[in-house]
């Protein structure tokens, strides 16, 4: 039988000039740096600011998940 685990869930956002794919690696490389257990993410909403009838950011949010520590 596997250890017992608590995880949390948390939203970031997170975006990039280049693309979708970026967007998700910029939150990934933040989140990263900021939480510790991370099992998973989720992307649950894409979005594009446009300025001036051109792309102008890919935004992405994301559901991290981690498992809390002892």
């Amino acid at each position: 039988m596997s250890e017992k685990r608590v995880a949390r869930v948390t939203d970031i956002i997170a975006a990039s000039p280049v693309g979708f794919d970026d967007a998700i690696k910029v939150g990934f490389e933040r989140a990263t740096r900021t939480l510790r257990g991370i099992t998973g993410m989720k992307v649950l909403e894409q979005r594009i600011a446009v300025d001036d009838s051109q792309i102008a950011e890919y935004r992405v949010r994301l559901e991290v998940i981690f498992v809390l520590e002892n």
